[in-house]
Parts: C-alpha cells; structure tokens; sequence
C-alpha cells in the first residue's frame, strides 16, 4: 500500500467520526475545470470535508443529462491532489464501483433508484466484497423502510465495516412543497434502527430549490444528524443538471455559518436534572394516554357488542367525518398540528373498528 492510499485512508478514518460531516460539489462533474474550479472554491470555505460529484447519472427520462462518465473521474482524483478534499460518487452498478475504484474514489453511495431494486443493490454489494471503502445507502425513491434497510443488510453482508445513510426524501404524489417530501419520521425510524449508523441529510434533493435549503438543513441538525450534502457549483444557473437546487460555494459557506449547530448532549449536572424532571412528566402523561387509550377501547366493546346485537355495521363513515373535524378543530385550539391530528384519530380509530370486527367475529 502507497503512502498517500495509507495517507487517503487515515483521512477517511478521521472523517468518519467529523460531527457535522459536510460534503459538498455538483451535482454533475461537466468539465474538468468546472470540477477543479468547484473543488478549490468549497475547499477554500474550510466548511467542507468531502467532495462529491455525479459521474453517471439515472435520470428519470431518456434523453436528459447522464453524466459525463468514467472520463469525469480522473477530474475528481486531481481535484483532490489539489485540495486534500477525499471524494464521493454515486455508483450503480459493479462496472462504476471498479472505475470508482480504480480512480481512488473515497467513499461510495448508492442512490435513491438503486436501493428501491434489490438486484441492483446486490450487484454493487457482489462488487464491494474484500474492499475496504466506506459505503453511503441513499433511501429509495418510494417510502419503504424495508427496502432502505434490506439495502444497508445486503453491504454489511459484503464485508463493509463502514457505512452510513443518506435521507433525500421520498417520491409523494400531489406533494408540492418540495421535490421529494422529507417524511422526518422514516428517517428518523431508521435512526432508530441503525443508531450506529451515521445519518446525513440531503437537502438539495429534499427542497429541489436553493431558497429552502437552509430550513431543511437546520431540521435535520436539530434532530440530531450526522451531517448534510448539499449540491454546489460554481455556476448553479447554467449547471447541466438539477440547476435550481445547487448553490455556490460562496453562498454555501454563507449557509453553513447561519446553521445552529446543536449538541445531542452537554455536560452540565442542572441541565441533566431539569430535562430529567420534565422526562418524568411526559412518562406520567404517556402512562395516563395509555390508560384513557384502554378505557376508550372498553367502550368500543361495548358498543360492538350493541352493534352485534342489533345487526348494525361496524363503520359509520358520516359520524366519523362529523366527530374527526370537531376534535381537530378543538385540538388545533390547544396549540396540536392538523396532520397530527388527523393520524393520531385514524389510528385511534381504526384499532376501535379492530376492537368491534373482534366482537362481531366472536
């Protein structure tokens, strides 16, 4: 092994442990210059730990932009002789990993169209056995928990040691605010799942738009990522690709310093005591939802056994409607958001038709 593998290596290794991990580059390598250009401008922020660029690009459509190619990685290798920037590139295939590979590219991630196909996954994790490179699983475009982790199993099984998610939000029909819906609770049941994993947030993909990159980004600090990638280009207007989402280097390192970053914890006796206190009343109030929660249920046995009794359906959709819009109305009024409210009821409600289906089975 080469000095500067050795080198590239313990750089990586440090890295893996940088709270906040930022990466940052375009979304597609164009030329050469714009790449080395690019490199040197975010390196010159000292707010960027990685250097990432699209090489081969799956593109919704045929005809569209995708990617410059393999010829596009020996631009990336200079552009890190240059600037020190280890780098990153999505890969898709067994044929990229090994050109990835070959041109010394530092990290490794799978996009959101290779995770939601297991044979493809497959195909990247056969190519990855006995390499030692840290591995990024982007969720899939669709949101399904078990494909995302069936992603991250199949790379573990290959022998990776280090691996990380990436959330760039999911494909939602009729969604509007953003190009692909966050949907925080997926990825924060991922973090559940894999606490030992690094998770870093997308922005750029998530918002779609530059003007919405910074309220995302301080979203995912403030829950507690690891880190975000944001796209950048040293012309994002005429970028030949996702231009109205990448921002300049400049503007980047202008977003990174109004970013709060927050801490998971601090070492001071007051805090730990005053959060414990109020950690304590919030298990008293779940313990109390719980027990009105069963009550409620109780009472929804009793009226399935009426509803047997007298030969009535289960469900009654106009009363329901009638009851869902007054107890969101009162619920807003106490401060309780809309989409909350209406899961929380749908939830509650459809274990009571569960509770009656029981009762009218037996």
């Amino acid at each position: 092994m080469s000095t500067q593998q050795l080198s590239a290596k313990e750089k990586i290794q440090e890295l893996w442990g940088t709270r906040p991990l930022i990466i940052s580059g375009p979304c597609s390598a164009e030329t050469e210059e714009q790449v080395l250009e690019t490199a040197q401008q975010l390196a010159a922020t000292g707010k960027v730990n990685m250097l990432r660029a699209g090489i081969w690009k799956p593109r919704t459509k045929p005809g569209m932009f995708e990617g410059i190619g393999t010829k596009g990685l020996p631009w990336l290798q200079k552009a890190k002789e240059l600037t020190g920037l280890p780098t990153a590139v999505e890969v898709a295939t067994a044929k990229q990993v090994q050109d990835a590979l070959t041109f010394d590219v530092d990290v490794l991630w799978i996009g959101a169209r290779t995770t939601v196909n297991p044979f493809s996954v497959q195909e990247v994790a056969d190519a990855l056995r006995g390499v030692d490179v840290p591995v990024l699983v982007k969720n899939p475009i669709n949101p399904d928990l078990e494909l995302w982790s069936g992603g991250v199993e199949r790379i573990a099984r290959a022998g990776i040691k280090k691996l990380g998610l990436i959330h760039r939000g999911f494909s939602s029909y009729g969604n509007t605010q953003f190009r692909n819906a966050p949907m925080w609770h997926l990825a924060i049941e991922m973090k559940l799942r894999y606490p030992e994993l690094p998770i870093i947030n997308d922005p750029s993909h998530i918002c779609g738009k530059r003007d919405t990159l910074l309220e995302v980004a301080q979203k995912a600090i403030d829950l507690d990522y690891d880190g975000l990638m944001i796209e950048s280009h040293i012309d994002p207007d005429n970028a030949w690709s996702d231009a109205k989402q990448q921002v300049t280097p400049a503007r980047l390192k202008e977003m990174l310093e109004t970013i709060i970053w927050r801490k998971e914890d601090v070492d001071n006796k007051d805090y730990h005591q005053a959060l414990e206190k109020l950690r304590q009343q919030i298990n008293h109030l779940d313990d109390e939802i719980l027990q009105i929660l069963a009550q409620r249920m109780k009472i929804a046995d009793q009226i399935g056994q009426y509803k047997k009794e007298n030969n009535i359906t289960i469900l009654q959709p106009n009363r329901w409607q009638e009851v869902m819009e007054k107890t969101i109305s009162r619920g807003e009024n106490l401060g309780l958001s809309r989409d909350f409210l209406s899961k929380f009821l749908d939830a509650v409600h459809l274990e009571s038709i569960n509770h009656q289906k029981k009762i009218m089975d037996a």
